[in-house]
């Protein structure tokens, strides 16, 4: 299984403007700091308002905080909010047109894995999520450069 973009963006999103509860943060800022779209982000803080996870701020000076302390945003109601659909396998879905439908126990298996998967998403929030550290003691890195396997002086 795999997130969403927008789900991850989202994620990090909450986790930036929480380390950031001082001050207002812009989606400039945010997109910046994670090199991501503005626009995509724009979308994202957009859905996380109306979903009153984010409190947007419009006008000069404006921009983004919590709308509650995060830990009371819980990561499975966010990754909820945001995930278009959890239809790991075809026959999830409302176009089902698979041929074992019925007589396969897999549907089943899917459907455990996934509740375990959210049941573990349940039992964190926003806070679990955060640096010990304050943002200003948070290093600041540069990403690293993905080595290519077998090239020489790699393992």
């Amino acid at each position: 299984m795999r997130l969403t973009t927008m789900t991850d963006y989202a994620l990090r999103l909450l986790m930036y403007v929480a380390q950031h509860s001082d001050r207002l943060c812009t989606i400039a800022e945010v997109a910046g700091a994670y090199r991501i779209s503005e626009t995509h982000l724009m979308k994202i803080t957009q859905r996380l308002g109306q979903a009153g996870w984010l409190e947007t701020v419009r006008g000069k000076g404006g921009g983004i905080r919590l709308a509650r302390p995060p830990e009371q945003i819980n990561i499975g109601a966010v990754v909820r909010d945001v995930e278009p659909d959890f239809y790991l396998v075809e026959c999830m879905g409302a176009n089902d047109q698979c041929m074992l439908t019925g007589r396969c126990r897999l549907t089943g298996v899917i459907n455990g894995a996934l509740r375990s998967f959210l049941e573990s998403l349940d039992a964190s929030t926003l806070a679990d999520l955060l640096p010990a550290a304050q943002p200003s003691e948070l290093p600041v890195r540069a990403p690293r450069p993905r080595s290519r396997r077998g090239a020489p002086g790699n393992a």
